[in-house]
């Protein structure tokens, strides 16, 4: 009973939606990325205008996962970055 509710509240917290692209692995992980991308950038903003971040807190932490992205786009090669 403990691990459904577990389930429940993570499907709450961190929801995830279908990819519906080109099926191939690279793509699968970097929409999973994406997806947690914009799911911490929410958190972050309801955080800040809330009053629990201040601005400036609230732009180097997305600064930071703007540039883990970015990191996950070339490491995957998507895109036409593609490292040989």
């Amino acid at each position: 009973m403990t691990q459904l509710n577990s389930q429940d509240k993570n499907s709450f917290l961190y929801p995830r939606s279908r990819y519906y692209g080109k099926f191939q692995p690279e793509n699968l992980m970097f929409n999973a990325n994406l997806q947690e991308f914009s799911q911490k950038i929410s958190y972050i903003t309801c955080l800040e205008t809330g009053g629990k971040l201040s601005q400036e807190e609230a732009y180097q932490q997305i600064k930071s996962l703007w540039k883990e992205l970015k990191h996950s786009k070339k490491q995957l090669a998507i895109g036409g970055d593609r490292e040989i």
